[in-house]
């Protein structure tokens, strides 16, 4: 009960809160104003993440989550916050930005102990990471803080997307009786929802690069904490929930690196940018992800009930269903096409041996 009441008070806080961070955005000039690579005709405040934050805080101090990675949490969502804020006054440079993730990930990972040290394998073996359980839990949360960011290019869209992750990563928590990651997560759906109330389609206010490198931290930072030194195939849950940014991210680097181009380069061809192509609308597209993205949930929670063997057929089908959309869609580029050609070759020879 107290968790509902905690998100009640985070999305009323969120919905009081976000028109005076408007107005804020407004008069400091924290503005984003329409360009070629946007979607957006006008001008428009992007501090909306504040308000997310804000609301968080206000959760945070009423629940009182009390565990040994609340304050290094803390420390790091405020570097993550000052990060996001000076970019979306100043616009910092890719380095700058980095460099801010960079430290926020260290604090949490290095003096807060978030760490993936070991797996466990199957037939009762244990693989340990050991020296490189530290570079590869912040190369995770730094990957993942940009993957959210990348995909806040339309109205609604990473807050959705951030919302349904945390709806899994919470449901999870609460079958493995991990009160904190619970309670945390509801802290923050409460804390989105009620700004999507302003950010959804016809949105009123970006959520910026303030929320969108403030939720990306958190959900990787939680969702670490949800599955830490797990199965070989729980590893993979995080991955499946979080399966919409971060493939879209995958598909991107894919695409940036055959294109010969600098991976911090931006263009119009992320997931979003393709459905729109294909003539869906705003909302349309929004809504399309974000059933994708419960799919993606779902198939989470499946593997994690699920044997082993059936878990990696379902990955096998997950990975391969993932390839061929992104082909039909053009997300690397119309030209890439693998499987496609693939199962066209088959149908050509098989159409000369009849």
């Amino acid at each position: 009960m107290a968790y509902f009441l905690t998100m009640l008070i985070c999305f009323i806080t969120s919905v009081l809160v976000t028109p005076l961070v408007k107005k804020l955005a407004f008069k400091i000039g924290a503005t984003d104003r329409p360009s070629q690579r946007k979607v957006h005709q006008k001008i428009m405040p992007r501090l909306g993440g504040l308000a997310i934050y804000i609301a968080f805080i206000v959760g945070i101090v009423f629940l009182d989550p009390d565990n040994v990675y609340e304050v290094p949490i803390l420390l790091g969502s405020v570097i993550i916050i000052i990060t996001g804020f000076l970019d979306d006054l100043f616009e910092l440079s890719p380095k700058v930005k980095l460099a801010g993730q960079l430290l926020a990930a260290f604090v949490v990972v290095v003096f807060g102990g978030v760490q993936v040290e070991y797996i466990n394998l199957p037939f009762g073996s244990q693989l340990y990471f050991g020296f490189l359980s530290i570079p590869l839990t912040i190369l995770w949360i730094v990957g993942i803080t940009n993957a959210i960011n990348l995909i806040d290019g339309l109205d609604g869209l990473a807050a959705g997307v951030s919302a349904i992750a945390l709806i899994t990563i919470s449901w999870m928590a609460i079958l493995k009786g991990d009160m904190f990651v619970t309670s945390m997560g509801f802290i923050l759906l409460g804390s989105i929802l009620g700004f999507l109330i302003y950010n959804f389609h016809p949105a009123k206010i970006f959520m910026g690069d303030t929320g969108a490198l403030f939720l990306g931290y958190m959900i990787s930072v939680l969702s670490l904490l949800g599955f830490k030194n797990v199965t070989a195939i729980s590893f993979i849950i995080p991955v499946i929930i979080l399966g919409v940014p971060i493939s879209d991210t995958f598909f991107a680097i894919i695409r940036r690196l055959l294109k010969r181009q600098p991976l911090s380069a931006p263009d119009k061809s992320h997931l979003h940018h393709c459905l729109l192509r294909l003539g869906y609308s705003h909302r349309q597209t929004v809504l399309i992800i974000y059933g994708m993205s419960a799919l993606f949930g779902l198939v989470a929670i499946i593997l994690s009930k699920a044997a082993a063997w059936v878990s990696m057929i379902i990955l096998v089908v997950v990975v391969l269903a993932l390839e061929l959309f992104a082909e039909k869609i053009g997300l690397v580029g119309n030209n890439y096409r693998p499987i496609l050609k693939i199962v066209r070759g088959i149908r050509y020879a098989n159409g000369k041996m009849k």
